[in-house]
């Protein structure tokens, strides 16, 4: 444990980003499953886009990882 006022401020953040990241990434993930499956709607494509595009903003995932997933949803649907 830390002793230092900051160093406890800056433990309680990160802890609370890495909540907040798991359930993001989990929910992408969740998504992106939806999304390739073959019964995949037009819907569920879309979201899965829009949580791809919000996580590489956000520094969640990697842009090209977005880009790459993006790309082979694209191919597939058309």
């Amino acid at each position: 444990m830390p002793n230092i006022a900051s160093a406890k401020k800056n433990m309680r953040k990160s802890r609370a980003a890495t909540v907040r990241n798991r359930a993001q990434r989990s929910a992408l993930r969740t998504a992106l499953k939806k999304a390739k499956s073959p019964t995949a709607t037009a819907d569920e494509r879309t979201s899965a886009i829009s949580l791809l595009d919000r996580a590489a903003r956000k520094g969640l995932v990697h842009k090209n990882l977005a880009a790459r997933h993006k790309s082979r949803m694209a191919k597939a649907g058309a």
